[in-house]
């Protein structure tokens, strides 16, 4: 599996979201990977009233202001992390919020959900600016198939809820439960 170049995360933040769709997210453990097919995302982009960077970098919101290709995990609601995909160029904040997982390879639980997702490929704080494009979490190339793409109103947000900001495979039975 190629992984993605950073260039590619280096682009508009919708763009980026949809095109992740069917890559394969992989979590390396030791000898283990665990592996799941993205199938559904949500964009997030720095003069969204529901992202974190809306207000400016934060210490919470920094990593959406960095170099892109890099991870951004926080921890919500105390009770589960989030893993976003950083976005766009140095110094302008976006992040694709990876939302759920089709299992392909060792993937012991459900993954449809951010919280479950994280869970499931044991994503925590300690992954908070890994490199997406080396070590051990990374997003590679997907098989070339076409997918038929739903653009929708993002979950679990009251800000700018209204947005068709979130992309998933349509008919595909990971992605979230509404």
């Amino acid at each position: 599996m190629r992984i993605l170049p950073r260039s590619f995360y280096g682009r508009n933040t919708k763009v980026v979201a949809r095109q992740l769709l069917g890559k394969y997210l992989i979590r390396k453990i030791g000898r283990r990977k665990i592996v799941g097919k993205i199938v559904e995302t949500e964009a997030y982009f720095q003069d969204d009233p529901a992202s974190h960077a809306f207000r400016g970098k934060t210490e919470r919101s920094a990593p959406m202001f960095e170099h892109p290709g890099h991870a951004y995990v926080y921890f919500i609601y105390g009770n589960h992390y989030c893993l976003n995909a950083v976005t766009e160029k140095f110094g302008k904040a976006g992040a694709v919020l990876i939302r759920s997982l089709e299992p392909v390879r060792s993937v012991k639980s459900a993954a449809n959900g951010p919280g479950r997702l994280t869970r499931a490929l044991k994503i925590d704080k300690k992954l908070n600016r890994a490199d997406l494009t080396k070590g051990s979490l990374i997003i590679a190339e997907g098989e070339r198939e076409r997918y038929n793409i739903v653009p929708a109103k993002r979950i679990g947000i009251s800000k700018a809820s209204n947005k068709l900001y979130r992309f998933y495979i349509k008919g595909n039975k990971h992605v979230s439960k509404i």
